[in-house]
């Protein structure tokens, strides 16, 4: 949620650290700071606010220079966003600075027994308290035996070891000590972290795009690794009983694909990328002859696969409206019963589920706390978990039983869109397996496949619209409350294009089953609340346009998005926006990005930024 970025080596460390810090600031943006050690000496810079107006410019009054640091980028929990509260934070001697993502859900505890000890706190967080406790390890292990290694383990990483064996919680930390001048600490537990391997310097982070300008090489920590890195190696220990095992991975994209190119934000950037998003999504898994999908990391075979009589899909926000329109691919395709469960419920339920049953995961990051703990849940309980992933060597992709990933690029806006279109389309083509080697006919396949395979240009079609939307998003963008709609698959898409509105723009919306709306909220419908209405030529137009016709009997603004074939909407609507004919299955994959493109273009009219939004983050790695 928060983000981490560390280096040691033979290059000034605050300018890298600056560099990472504004790559992960989409991770958390309310605060940011960093520590360098420059001659047994910490200099420590942190401001509240974003990057360049707080840090940045602080750092130009107030230099800091030294080839070994960690900085962070904060998204608050634990004390309300101020200079006190931003990262890092000190020991009692000031000597030892850490960084910290997670929660430490013991630290009143802590903070009680250290203060009992003479300590004094200087913010409201609970990483304070565990920068105290590291220095409370270190100052023993130094007065019983100083400056040795223990096992050939540095003091400082016993002294962290130490500590975070009393921590209940989860956390991602970077610690550096001014009587170490060539070593960084690592450590994590349920919050991600990674290694960076360069020549003669190494690195931490949090996410891969903060150190992808410097190295592709990288290890992705497990729970209970504890890092030690100095410029020219890395060694790994495990809090447990187990071994660690460490494992170099390459960043599979690249600095490029992390910047925003020509675009004034990355949300935009990503809504432009979904044709080729989608196409990657679909390459190399599209198989002809056999009229179906096929995958090379499900590590199921078809016996296995055929004999799943049920499928629980579990995910949070953007990534649960595609679980819900998965639902509907499975039960068409495939005929099999589909439940979607909100990943932060389903540990908490004690909910039946048959012995055969598939659980799959949908996450863009893979490191989704709650969709983390229902893939131990359901592993527990005894069943196959497939994950549905964009992160490469993330944790669910790594303690899933077998996965997919999307390959969609890094995506930095906080609001998801290309993760989303990725998501349908993977969803598409695994319901397309499990129909084929159930009951679809190979005629119909084909035609899925077909009708997919041309989604990318239509794509590109419906982003050529992006003037027009761009008008109609400036008549409604005054408007205080939204309503969206739609039927069968396109339901999910009216919940999605609801919450990207709420996201970024701070307008309230919501999505409803368009003939919902008159078992109740059809009472808010004004002359100053549009209706977004997906409407396609199919199977439910005539029941939907029955409730288009409420609306406008109540004179509600109505922005309707039909397919290029309805010549009599536009006089019955204020506002068409018209899309390619495909099947009925697939057109959430069109209908969602004009919805993306008014979102974006409604948040930019009212000032708000886009790819920060207030109060979110684009990870969310604590319960």
């Amino acid at each position: 949620m928060c983000g981490i970025v560390g280096y040691v080596g033979k290059q000034q460390a605050a300018p890298i650290l600056l560099e990472g810090l504004r790559r992960l600031e989409y991770r958390g943006y309310d605060s940011a700071g960093l520590s360098v050690l420059n001659h047994a000496e910490l200099q420590t810079r942190k401001k509240k606010g974003k990057i360049d107006e707080g840090l940045g410019r602080t750092l130009q009054a107030q230099p800091a220079t030294g080839q070994l640091g960690i900085g962070h980028t904060r998204w608050a929990t634990h004390g309300p966003p101020s200079d006190e509260n931003s990262h890092p934070h000190l020991d009692r001697t000031g000597r030892i600075a850490v960084v910290h993502n997670g929660v430490i859900e013991n630290f009143d505890q802590i903070k009680e027994r250290l203060a009992q000890a003479g300590h004094e706190f200087h913010s409201e967080t609970d990483t304070e308290v565990l920068a105290h406790l590291i220095g409370e390890y270190y100052a023993r292990i130094e007065s019983s035996e100083p400056r040795q290694k223990k096992n050939g383990i540095p003091a400082l990483t016993q002294a962290v070891m130490g500590a975070l064996k009393e921590v209940i919680g989860t956390y991602g930390i970077a610690v550096i000590c001014a009587d170490c001048p060539d070593i960084m600490i690592g450590a994590r537990r349920g919050s991600p972290l990674i290694v960076g391997i360069g020549e003669g310097e190494n690195f931490l982070a949090s996410d891969a795009s903060a150190i992808v300008a410097h190295t592709r090489q990288v290890v992705y920590l497990n729970d209970y690794d504890v890092v030690t890195l100095t410029p020219g190696q890395f060694k790994v220990e495990n809090l447990g009983s187990s071994a660690a095992t460490v494992r170099i991975s390459q960043i599979e994209f690249s600095p490029e694909a992390a910047e925003r190119g020509k675009f004034p934000h990355y949300m935009l950037k990503e809504i432009f990328e979904q044709p080729r998003t989608v196409e990657n999504a679909a390459r190399g898994r599209l198989d002809h002859e056999e009229a179906t999908a096929k995958f090379g990391g499900l590590n199921m075979t078809l016996a296995e696969l055929r004999a799943v009589d049920q499928i629980v899909i579990a995910a949070c926000g953007t990534s649960w409206h595609a679980a819900l329109i998965g639902e509907h691919l499975f039960e068409e395709f495939a005929h099999l019963p589909v439940e979607v469960e909100y990943a932060s419920e389903f540990r908490y339920r004690n909910a039946p589920i048959e012995k055969h049953t598939l659980v799959l995961l949908i996450t863009q990051s893979g490191e989704t706390a709650d969709t983390l703990a229902c893939l131990r849940e359901a592993r527990r309980r005894g069943h196959k978990v497939l994950s549905i992933c964009n992160v490469v060597g993330s944790t669910i992709a790594r303690e899933a039983d077998g996965g997919i990933y999307l390959h969609a690029g890094p995506e930095i806006g906080v609001a998801s869109t290309k993760a989303f279109t990725s998501q349908v389309t993977v969803l598409t083509l695994m319901a397309l397996l499990m129909g084929r080697i159930r009951m679809l006919a190979a005629g119909r396949g084909t035609q899925i496949i077909r009708a997919l395979e041309a989604i990318p240009d239509q794509i590109e079609k419906v982003l050529g619209q992006n003037d027009i939307i761009k008008k109609i998003a400036l008549k409604y963008a005054s408007a205080e409350d939204f309503f969206f709609l739609g039927r069968l698959y396109n339901f999910p898409v009216a919940l999605e294009g609801a919450l990207k509105l709420k996201e970024i723009s701070y307008i309230h919306a919501e999505g409803y089953p368009a003939a919902e709306m008159k078992h109740g909220p059809i009472a808010m419908i004004d002359e100053k609340t549009p209706t977004v209405i997906v409407i396609p030529t199919g199977t439910l137009y005539e029941k939907t346009f029955s409730n288009l016709e409420e609306i406008k009997a109540r004179k509600g603004p109505i922005i309707a998005l039909a397919t290029e074939d309805n010549g009599k909407i536009a006089s019955k609507v204020q506002e068409v926006i018209y899309l390619p004919q495909t099947l009925e299955p697939l057109f959430p994959l069109l209908a969602v990005v004009p919805l993306q493109l008014l979102a974006y273009h409604i948040a930019v009219a009212r000032g708000c930024d886009v790819d920060k939004p207030r109060n979110l983050a684009k990870s969310v790695t604590v319960e």
